[in-house]
C-alpha cells in the first residue's frame, strides 16, 4: 500500500461508519490524523470517533445552522495551505448532511476538494435490498407530519425507479401507513434499520403487511431507517393520460419501438402494452 498523505489546501470529504467501527477505511484514519482540522457536526459526537482511533486533532463544528457563515473561515484556511477534513455524524458527508454550501464556495474558488470513501446508508441498504438498482431515485427524509409525508409521496406515485428514504426513529409505522394510503397496500417495501449495528435489521414485505410486522414488534420501530420503496409499474389497463401524451409526443418523431422504449423507460410500464397503444394512435 502507498504511504498516504495529505495535501496542503486540500478540503477532504471524509465517510465514518454508519454504526459499526470496523468499517471505518485506513484512509480515512490517515487523512484524519493529519488535516489540521476536522469539520464535523457535532465535536461531541466525532469526538468519539477520533478517541477511538487515538487521533488528537483540532475539531471544529459545522452544520446546517452556521454552515454559510463557516465556509468563508474554511475557504481562508484552505487557502493558506490548511488542509481540512469534512465529516458528518455517521457515513458519507452531504448525503442528507451538511457540507453542500461549502463544497461549493470551494470549488467556486479553485480549491481542490477531495473524496474518501466508505460507508452511506443509502447505498448499504439498496446492496441487499433485492430491488432492481440500475436506476433509483435518492429522496432523502421524508417530512415529519403526515400532511407533508403523503404530498411528498404522491408526487412520487407514477415514479418507476427504486426509491431510497431516509425515516428518523419511532416515525415509520406512521410512514408505511401513509405509504399504503398514498402508493397501495401491495407496494414492495424493503425497511433496512440499524444498519451495521447490534440489532441490525432487514425485512421486506408489501406496505400493507409491514404495518402488521410493526405493529406486533414495537422494538421495529426504534432505530434509523432507510426505506427502499419498489418503483412503479403499471399494467396496460393502467396506462395514465400522462404516459399516452409522452407516447403520442414521441410518435412525432421516431418509430414506434424506440418510442415505446424510451415512454416504458421514464414511466415504468411495459412495453408491450405500449406498443398496441402506439399502433392505434399511428
Amino acid at each position: 500500500m502507498n504511504e498516504i498523505t495529505v495535501t496542503p489546501g486540500t478540503l477532504y470529504i471524509v465517510a465514518t461508519p454508519i454504526g459499526n467501527l470496523g468499517d471505518i477505511s485506513a484512509r480515512a484514519i490517515a487523512v484524519l490524523s493529519q488535516v489540521d482540522i476536522i469539520a464535523c457536526e457535532d465535536t461531541r459526537h466525532t469526538q468519539k470517533l477520533l478517541s477511538t482511533f487515538a487521533i488528537k486533532n483540532k475539531t471544529l463544528s459545522m452544520h446546517d445552522h452556521n454552515e454559510r457563515q463557516r465556509q468563508e473561515y474554511i475557504g481562508r484556511l484552505l487557502q493558506e495551505g490548511k488542509s481540512i477534513a469534512l465529516v458528518s455524524d455517521a457515513g458519507t458527508p452531504l448525503i442528507s448532511d451538511p457540507g453542500f454550501h461549502l463544497v461549493r464556495y470551494c470549488r467556486n474558488l479553485g480549491l481542490a476538494v477531495s473524496p474518501i470513501p466508505g460507508a452511506c446508508a443509502a447505498i448499504s441498504a439498496l446492496s441487499v435490498a433485492g430491488l432492481p438498482t440500475d436506476r433509483f431515485s435518492f429522496e432523502g427524509f421524508l417530512p415529519a407530519k403526515s400532511g407533508a409525508r403523503q404530498a411528498t409521496l404522491s408526487a412520487l406515485v407514477n415514479e418507476p425507479r427504486t426509491m431510497v428514504f431516509y425515516d428518523a426513529p419511532r416515525r415509520a409505522i406512521d410512514t408505511i401507513k401513509d405509504i399504503v394510503k398514498i402508493l397501495g397496500s401491495e407496494r414492495y417495501v424493503v425497511i433496512a434499520r440499524e444498519l451495521t449495528k447490534t440489532f441490525e435489521t432487514i425485512h421486506s414485505d408489501t406496505a400493507n403487511n409491514l404495518v402488521y410486522w410493526l405493529e406486533q414488534d414495537t422494538n421495529q420501530q426504534k432505530g434509523e431507517m432507510v426505506l427502499i420503496i419498489e418503483g412503479f409499474k403499471a399494467n396496460a389497463d393502467e396506462i395514465s393520460a400522462d404516459v399516452v401524451k409522452t407516447l403520442k409526443l414521441l410518435l412525432s418523431e421516431m418509430k414506434p419501438k424506440k418510442a415505446c422504449a424510451i415512454t416504458a423507460e421514464i414511466y415504468g410500464v411495459k412495453k408491450n402494452a405500449l406498443y398496441d397503444i402506439a399502433l392505434s394512435l399511428k
